[in-house]
């Protein structure tokens, strides 16, 4: 849904010329497009929300000092993005494929027209993609650290391993007696 938007924010957010009225129609009949898809595809989306929850969920039961930074910092930015997506996103929706703008948010006299509206779902949906990037690099960087963390954990088992191997050579590798009564 993200990147199906993007062509249309563009013009939207980054570019200083005028948009014509004509884009805006444009853009309001690719959401009510978007917003009318079968039922079917709302849910696998919240099923995908869902199964995101509950990945975080079981990787915060894992106590490292990895996870609790890593997944409790990919946790908050993924709550962000959830949030951005339901108050932002789906009301936006909602409003455009109702049609009515311009109405004042409840107990104020704020009112917020068309093209704001609109460019105000645009920001959302680049907002959401840069929370749900921030999650892909968090959660690659703890990949990373992990890898990097086993690397250091076998080079330094080698390396005691040679050292013990190297104690052992210097002593001639023979078994003293008292050693061997040890063993006994």
């Amino acid at each position: 849904m993200l990147f199906s938007s993007f062509p249309y924010d563009y013009p939207l957010l980054w570019t200083s010329a005028d948009t014509p009225a004509a884009y805006y129609d444009l853009l309001e009949t690719h959401l009510k497009f978007i917003h009318a898809s079968p039922p079917i595809i709302t849910r696998i989306l919240h099923i995908t929300i869902s199964v995101g929850f509950c990945g975080f969920f079981i990787k915060l039961f894992k106590p490292s000092e990895a996870n609790l930074l890593f997944d409790g910092a990919s946790l908050v930015l993924y709550v962000v993005g959830v949030v951005v997506y339901i108050t932002n996103i789906v009301k936006g929706l909602r409003i455009v494929t109702i049609g009515v703008y311009g109405v004042p948010e409840s107990g104020t006299d704020i009112v917020v027209g068309r093209e704001d509206s609109l460019r105000v779902l645009a920001a959302s949906n680049t907002i959401l993609a840069l929370v749900l990037v921030g999650v892909l690099v968090l959660q690659a960087g703890q990949w990373y650290a992990e890898r990097k963390e086993i690397d250091e954990v076998a080079k330094f088992e080698q390396e005691q391993v040679e050292k013990k191997e190297a104690k052992t050579q210097k002593s001639g590798g023979h078994v003293t007696r008292s050693a061997s009564k040890k063993k006994q």
